[in-house]
């Protein structure tokens, strides 16, 4: 195997791939990425029997071949290269790398050892990259990160025929976001279970498309896939059933609360800096303002007063003040409107919309994403 390419492609071909790639591989083999040249591309891939990443970019195909090297090192080392053209050749039992006058010789791992590669399941439709960045962001950041409710460590991703609906929850808040798509064929409605890290990473790496491709086929296989430029990402989905969620946002509400997103988020953030780990920020909202307050046990304390607008009954609540932060930043507008029913029960936020072209919001699915979170019991 010998090609060429330039040094920068190179650097975020092998990059992309290895930050996939497991600390602690199980089975050794997983650690290293397969370099495959073949009619002037080269696909740079790694696998660790969850998540495949696998990004095809052109070379000066010299002769083809398939070989499997350590990921983390060659990825260190096309980083560290000058910006000069790269050559890449196996040469014996080791592969070389040479650019300019640096020269590096890395040996080969057995790539007959390397696990089966699952096929990229049928195309099943579009959406577009930066309406996919987005909404995943703002729905992941309710997935839990406990790992013995491997459940709740994912994303819900209901498919009918003109939207995709995202959802996840850790049990203490809940975010929800509707999705437009283009079916490619005739699709039944039904749910996945996607690993919201792995759905994390391929949104950031591929939201900067005009288009992702979502391939999941007809009939499932256990995998779903998103490619983008020349860049695929398949995982494994998450077996099991994901909570019934539907009954948790409240039909109703007496008290609501319209606040500027930037300077309610920036006065959170400062009063919530005397509140104890697990403590929460208090907020009595009357008219048309909202006290925030926050103490701790050495008797620290902080106030901040900002004008909203009220309508309903007065209210006194209490958050944890990051799940509350999550929330508000997640919303991509000025404004959000904060809905309530009692101190006891969870609120939601949800974007303010006509702020914005609503032809837009229409077509990205903006003014869908809502985010509820329990409140906390406050003392006294």
């Amino acid at each position: 195997m010998e090609f060429e390419l330039e040094r920068d492609a190179f650097a975020d071909a092998v990059a992309w791939t290895a930050r996939g790639l497991p600390s602690r591989p199980v089975v050794p083999v997983t650690a290293g990425v397969v370099l495959e040249v073949t009619d002037g591309a080269l696909l740079v891939s790694g696998f660790d029997f969850e998540v495949l990443n696998r990004i095809e970019v052109p070379v000066t195909d010299k002769s083809p071949g398939r070989v499997l090297v350590s990921g983390r090192l060659l990825a260190e080392i096309a980083r560290a290269l000058p910006p000069k053209d790269v050559r890449v050749a196996v040469e014996g039992n080791r592969l070389a790398v040479r650019c300019g006058s640096a020269r590096f010789n890395l040996p080969l791992m057995q790539v007959e050892d390397y696990p089966v590669v699952p096929e990229l399941p049928a195309t099943s439709g579009t959406v577009r990259g930066d309406v996919f960045a987005t909404a995943v962001a703002q729905v992941t950041t309710a997935a839990s990160r406990d790992e013995t409710l491997p459940m709740l460590t994912g994303v819900r991703m209901e498919v009918t025929p003109d939207e995709l609906i995202f959802a996840a929850t850790d049990r203490y808040r809940l975010a929800e976001r509707h999705v437009p798509w283009q079916p490619s064929d005739d699709v039944a409605s039904r749910s996945v279970i996607i690993p919201a890290k792995t759905l994390s990473d391929a949104a950031k790496s591929l939201g900067s498309a005009s288009d992702v491709v979502l391939s999941f086929g007809s009939e499932g296989g256990g995998f779903i896939g998103f490619s983008a430029n020349g860049r695929q990402t398949l995982t494994r989905l998450l077996d099991g059933e994901f909570v019934k969620f539907a009954s948790l946002w409240p039909t109703e509400s007496t008290t609501t609360a319209e606040v500027e997103i930037a300077p309610f988020v920036d006065a959170v953030k400062r009063v919530s800096l005397v509140a104890q780990r697990f403590a929460p920020v208090r907020m009595s909202f009357d008219e048309n303002r909202v006290q925030l307050s926050a103490e701790a046990e050495d008797e620290s304390s902080a106030e901040e007063e900002l004008e909203v607008g009220v309508t309903g009954e007065p209210l006194t609540i209490g958050f944890n003040a990051g799940y509350l932060l999550d929330g508000l930043t997640a919303v991509k507008a000025p404004r959000a409107t904060l809905s309530f029913t009692t101190p006891a029960r969870p609120t939601v936020i949800t974007p303010v919309t006509g702020l914005a072209d609503p032809d837009t919001a229409n077509s990205t699915g903006e003014q869908t994403y809502r985010y509820l979170v329990m409140s906390m019991r406050l003392r006294g």
